[in-house]
């Protein structure tokens, strides 16, 4: 009885991993938030900035969202091979 439940707790923990990876967006976010902060505010709103995103990023990371980037890839074919830019 007590393998069995040693057993199913290794099994869910080992499957819950990508789950815990995915809630660590805790530095990314406070790394983005401080630059962004820096850029816009200087030194304060660099701390500023890092303590928001840091708290945004916690919460998106354990909510499975990913960032999101606005620059796009764009490629196209030209004269027989592919450029991107």
């Amino acid at each position: 009885m007590k393998l069995g439940f040693v057993l199913a707790a290794g099994l869910c923990a080992s499957l819950s991993f990508p789950l815990i990876a995915e809630a660590q967006g805790l530095v990314g976010g406070a790394e983005e938030g401080a630059h962004a902060g820096n850029r816009a505010a200087g030194p304060v709103g660099a701390v500023v900035g890092g303590a928001i995103g840091a708290g945004v990023g916690t919460v998106n990371g354990a909510l499975g969202i990913r960032p999101h980037y606005y620059h796009r890839h764009h490629c196209y074919w030209r004269h027989g091979y592919r450029r991107c830019y």
